[in-house]
């Protein structure tokens, strides 16, 4: 059984579909849009919430087990992403990041914690190709300090959790352009080393194989699947 978050549109959507393809018994958390579309593809396993709420997450994970009694595999795409420099940001700008891309992910592992443990289940995180890099990056700075956090984060809450057989990891994609992608996402698109722009379908096949037991020797790692954006 598989929980994907953010899968209202673009990566994580794209994951969904393809875990229910591949058979996983797949649960939904959307924040807004596509309710009846979701309902049609996973009848039953929709959940609406805010994955920054604590109250959220402890409800969304209750209401899963509701219907399927374990967890096995949690793909969190929830982050938005906001482009420009520093100097561009105010205080709110910078917490809004810090709170979609990090601080969601360490509420949503805190509701599913005891859980996961019991199933011996497996994360997957998205983060942002060129952040093991430590580089600058004045096109989107608050974006980059919030994924470099959250690949702290992954790589803590890793080894935290390998003795009860939890695997967490996570996928870094480049340029995906998709219908809700920014502008410069799109405009950039021609510029990736292999030829062509990523795919959803390349980040859901990869979170695929890292939730299943081909991965289960592989935690704490970080993967770009960018076409060597970044390099």
């Amino acid at each position: 059984m598989a929980l994907v978050t953010g899968a209202g549109r673009g990566i994580g959507l794209e994951t969904a579909i393809d875990l229910s393809r591949r058979g996983w018994r797949t649960h939904v958390v959307w924040r807004e849009n596509n309710r009846e579309k979701l309902e049609e593809r996973f009848p039953g396993r929709v959940h609406r919430g805010d994955v920054t709420s604590e109250d959220d997450c402890r409800r969304i994970v209750g209401a899963v087990l509701e219907v399927d009694d374990r967890i096995d595999g949690v793909v969190h795409a929830v982050g938005e992403y906001t482009p420009g420099p520093l100097e561009s940001m105010g205080a709110d700008d910078v917490r809004h990041m810090l709170e979609s891309n990090t601080l969601s992910a360490f509420t949503l592992i805190r509701a599913l914690r005891t859980q996961l443990r019991l199933d011996r289940g497996a994360y997957v995180f998205f983060g942002a190709a060129g952040v093991e890099g430590l580089r600058a990056r004045g096109d989107a700075a608050a974006y980059f300090m919030a994924k470099t956090a959250l690949l702290s984060l992954v790589r803590s809450v890793a080894k935290e959790e390998a003795p009860f057989g939890v695997r967490v990891n996570m996928l870094s994609p480049g340029l995906v352009p998709h219908e809700h992608a920014s502008e410069d996402t799109k405009a950039l698109a021609g510029s990736v080393p292999s030829g062509r722009p990523g795919r959803g379908a390349d980040l859901a096949h990869a979170a695929a194989w890292l939730l299943s037991d081909e991965a289960e020797h592989v935690t704490g790692q970080n993967m770009d699947v960018a076409g060597g954006w970044m390099l």
